[in-house]
């Protein structure tokens, strides 16, 4: 599969499907095992085995001759012309409709990655835009990591994915997709955990390679914000590539998530890095460019507005809202050390309180039993709580800037054939061809 094609939507093809009205049936009969079809029809499509009936009765007709219009991957035309050609029929092309945005179909490799789980729940890929889904997963992975810092903990998540990956608790078995995912945190929290000096906890059984998060918290916290200021970067760039494939440069030019908003993020990051190493040069730069971009942020906003004196002042308003945003934004990054903090102190509780009580006898199984649950209560809690922050992370801070508007989900035209299909028509199966195997349809919604 072409690099290009796992980076953004499959490109797809209006097509006219035309046959002689005597073969049109088995024509559509055809196009529907095929599997890669999505009909424009004046009605929503069913699934049921009258469905043949309705959209032949909905065909355009001239004539001899009958057709209906939809959309093909561009990948599938040449064998879907192929076989419609035994009926008599033909696919024509057609310019794509102006303000009419093509289906998206996501390519997708054999084995589902529930990077690609993040995008879709999010929302679907629009048409243009490309499709962040592995740099996503990659970044939910770090910050998990980054607020999960254990090796013993990270083992368990390692443990539990390769638990998953082999199948051997049927219950478990839905969710066998997730095991690279579950795998991975797991030895990026080893990693982050090695770097703390943590393996369940204070134990001293690995030394401090970095830094000890309750003894140096503000040195986590710049380093959160550090991770944070990488992350929003990288969602800068891809939000300006994908306004440039909406509307063209001259529309990222003023998209807050465009060039505008990127200057904004870069002048701040100047005057950081200028007010705290005293370089002067850098604090004009970045006060220069935090000027142009504010600029042309506001003339966007007024733009969009409609203009006129209260275009005005809803393009200031929002102006400010973007500049306090963009400040909070990069602060909420700070919860990589918070919650970070918040493990590493969990537990050195039960690690204290299990020095405390060990000693001979009783002591010692009393000991053992706190290490044992507490560890095991601060796994499930401190699990649960970082695999919402990495999401609520990566869904308002970095995904609101990737994405402006959401797509189409692209929907093939697969009714139950059933006893209506023409004898004549060649017989196939009714399961969409190997070349769709490997992609899929990506659907939600905004949350």
């Amino acid at each position: 599969m072409p690099s290009r094609d796992r980076l953004r939507p499959l490109h797809m093809e209006r097509v006219a499907l035309v046959a002689p009205q005597d073969r049109l049936r088995p024509a559509l009969a055809d196009a529907a095992r095929s599997g890669v079809v999505e009909l424009d029809l004046p009605y929503t499509p069913g699934d049921g085995p009258d469905e043949l009936d309705r959209a032949q009765a909905v065909a355009a007709t001239h004539g001899p001759v009958a057709g209906v219009v939809g959309w093909v991957p561009s990948r599938e035309v040449g064998d879907l012309a192929a076989r419609l050609a035994v009926h008599g029929a033909a696919l024509v092309p057609l310019t794509h409709p102006r303000g009419v945005q093509p289906p998206t179909l996501i390519a997708r490799t054999r084995t589902p990655r529930l990077s690609r789980t993040l995008v879709d729940t999010y929302g679907t890929v629009p048409y243009q835009d490309v499709d962040p889904a592995r740099a996503a997963g990659l970044a939910y992975v770090v910050m998990v990591g980054m607020m999960f810092g254990d090796v013993g903990h990270g083992a368990v998540l390692v443990g539990c994915g390769l638990l998953l990956h082999s199948g051997r608790v049927t219950r478990l078995r839905p969710l066998r997709r997730t095991w690279p995912f579950v795998t991975g945190a797991g030895l990026v929290s080893m990693g982050f955990g090695a770097l703390y000096g943590e393996m369940f906890g204070p134990t001293g059984i690995i030394p401090v390679l970095w830094l000890d998060p309750l003894a140096e918290p503000v040195r986590l916290l710049l380093t959160a914000l550090g991770v944070g200021a990488v992350l929003l970067a990288g969602a800068y760039t891809y939000g300006t590539i994908n306004r440039v494939r909406e509307g063209g440069w001259g529309y990222a030019l003023y998209a807050r998530s465009g060039l505008a908003g990127s200057g904004l993020f870069l002048a701040a990051g100047l005057a950081v890095w200028g007010l705290t190493g005293g370089v002067t040069v850098l604090v004009t730069a970045s006060a220069v460019i935090g000027a142009v971009s504010l600029a042309l942020v506001l003339v966007g906003l007024f733009v969009e507005s409609g203009g006129g004196a209260t275009g005005v002042f809803q393009a200031v308003v929002e102006g400010v809202d973007t500049v306090l945003r963009l400040g909070s934004n990069i602060v909420s990054f700070a919860r990589l050390a918070a919650f970070g903090l918040t493990h590493a102190a969990l537990l050195s509780v039960v690690w204290d309180g299990t020095t405390a009580l060990w000693g001979p006898g009783w002591r010692g199984v009393a000991a053992v039993l706190l290490f044992l649950v507490g560890n095991a209560l601060t796994f499930v809690l401190e699990a649960l709580v970082v695999a919402i922050q990495a999401l609520r992370l990566e869904y308002y801070e970095l995904f609101s800037r990737v994405f402006l508007t959401e797509g189409r989900a692209f929907r093939p035209w697969t009714p139950a054939l059933g006893s209506t299909t023409d004898p004549t028509a060649p017989t196939g199966s009714t399961a969409p061809p190997e070349a769709l195997h490997a992609a899929g349809t990506s659907e939600g919604r905004h949350p």
